[in-house]
């Protein structure tokens, strides 16, 4: 007698849809506010090395937190710590609501306020983020990513020109959308923990399993062990993976390359004098391409090795940014910033997906983190590269370097065998098992 397996339905999975629309709103949250903050920086102070140095200070504040955050996530309910970030997002956004309304908005204000927002998410969204493989099989992980990705795309889509037509009215809007969009997430992360206790009494009433195989090579969180040593078991395991480590370090440089070349456009575009509804746009192409993307993301990723999709990806960003350091109409920058996105869908949905696949549960929390704090650690540099790239050497040689930071993380991943050799999603868990932690 043979027995199929059925695929999982995705869109019947009612925990994956709460989740999705609780981190939706944080993300529309945190969308709103990384448009806003350079453009009312700049507003208020006149001046864009004032507002690199608000965006690289939070970057730091951010990775640290994050590393912490992973800490948190393994050490307890991951659903209960949302529900907390989230509320602690309604306070800050009705804070820096008040502020805009009151006219207090000044460098000082705006630093402590984007300090205190990136150690929220530094705190509370690994949580979040590793919530997920307790809610998706691993044989849907994939199509949850591209989910993700197509969510990502769309807020990318609607969040530039809804920000722009908000900041047109004035900052304290941007702050009212924000506290409502974090009451969202906040409201929705309580249904889904409170599912979860649901689902655990439920489950503790049924008869306990056989106990299953032990894999004594994967270290487990105790909360008894200190916090330093708990990140160092995330990184050491992350390190030890020679499929996930070269990966780690390309996006490091990729992240830095890409970001410091949109803002170093975004704060030339603002003072060449178009509004913030024209440049609002930018990121609408941006988020309209991706979306097309996202749309043949579960495919590529099917069907794709994982490692062609991340050397196309890095390829095609490379050569956007070196492209936009040649234009100053916002409507050509923004034709060619879409072209250059079209593939990360994809490259992100196999990259993730993989790495959800590969991460133990009980790790994931700090595996995240590492990743996470790895990947956007050289980011608090790139606002003060366009900032100060902009004063000292001017908008178009700013891009251009730019532009080559991102070549050399394309070079790196061409050259990498343990990029090239990420296969597509069916071979996922085969391929991760070839791979094991440092004892």
């Amino acid at each position: 007698m043979t027995t199929t397996t059925v695929p999982h339905r995705l869109w019947r999975n009612t925990p994956f849809l709460i989740w999705l629309v609780s981190d939706t709103s944080k993300g529309l949250a945190a969308g709103l506010f990384g448009f806003a903050l350079p453009l009312v920086t700049l507003i208020v102070t006149g001046d864009a090395m004032q507002a690199g140095i608000i965006g690289a200070v939070a970057g730091v504040v951010r990775t640290l937190t994050t590393l912490y955050g992973g800490v948190l996530a393994d050490r307890h309910s991951r659903t209960r710590l949302m529900v907390l970030g989230a509320a602690t997002g309604v306070v800050l956004s009705l804070a820096f609501t008040l502020l805009a309304l009151g006219g207090s908005l000044t460098f000082t204000t705006l630093l402590v306020l984007t300090v205190l927002l990136a150690a929220r998410a530094g705190f509370f969204d690994v949580a979040g983020e590793s919530a997920l493989k307790q809610i998706v099989p691993d044989s849907a992980m994939g199509r949850a990513q591209a989910a993700n990705q197509a969510r990502d795309a769309a807020l990318q889509l609607a969040g530039g020109p809804l920000g722009g037509a908000l900041l047109a009215v004035g900052a304290w809007l941007i702050g009212a959308a924000m506290t409502f969009c974090h009451l969202i997430s906040a409201i929705t992360a309580e249904m889904l923990r409170r599912g979860r206790r649901t689902a655990s009494a439920d489950l503790a009433r049924e008869p306990e399993p056989e106990p299953g195989p032990v894999n004594e090579q994967l270290p487990s969180a105790r909360p008894s062990t200190s916090a330093i040593a708990e990140m160092r078991e995330g990184f050491g395991w992350l390190l030890g993976r020679a499929d996930l480590r070269p990966v780690l370090f390309i996006a490091t440089i990729i992240n830095l390359g890409f970001n410091a070349g949109l803002t170093t456009v975004i704060f030339a575009l603002q003072q060449s004098g178009h509004s913030p509804a024209t440049i609002g746009w930018l990121s609408a192409g941006a988020g309209a391409a991706m979306l097309a993307g996202a749309a043949v993301a579960p495919l590529l990723v099917s069907r794709v090795r994982s490692g062609m999709l991340i050397m196309a990806g890095l390829t095609a960003a490379t050569l956007g940014i070196l492209v936009i350091s040649q234009l100053h109409a916002p409507g050509a920058i923004t034709a060619v910033l879409a072209a250059s996105v079209l593939l990360l869908p994809a490259l992100n949905a196999g990259l993730l997906g993989y790495f959800m696949v590969a991460v133990p549960t009980e790790l994931l929390g700090r595996a995240n983190s590492a990743s996470m704090a790895l990947s956007i650690g050289a980011m608090p540099l790139g606002p003060l590269i366009a900032g100060f790239g902009l004063t000292w050497i001017g908008s178009q040689q700013t891009i251009l370097a730019c532009a080559a930071l991102c070549a050399i993380a394309t070079a790196l991943a061409v050259g990498s065998r343990g990029v090239r050799s990420l296969p597509a999603e069916a071979g996922w868990s085969a391929h991760a098992m070839r791979y094991t932690a440092p004892a």
